[in-house]
């Protein structure tokens, strides 16, 4: 996983009120992760943002908490 363990990301999925992780969250976490990948910081070796980004952690708490309320209204 990306997101640290206790900072925040896809176990948020419970403060959102889901009882399950899905494959449209993953999605999301995945999405919300290469929104914040910015071109300029990429290298072939470093892909991805840091997880010990805090953006990272917010970025994937909103995106899977979105998501939940989604779903929650469909």
């Amino acid at each position: 996983m990306l997101v640290r363990p206790g900072g925040g990301g896809i176990e948020d999925h419970l403060d959102a009120g889901a009882r399950r992780i899905t494959p449209e969250m993953k999605v999301e976490a995945a999405k919300a992760i290469a929104g914040i990948a910015s071109a300029d910081g990429l290298t072939p070796d470093h892909i991805v943002p840091s997880a010990l980004d805090d953006r990272v952690a917010l970025a994937v708490a909103e995106a899977v908490a979105a998501c939940v309320r989604e779903k929650a209204t469909v």
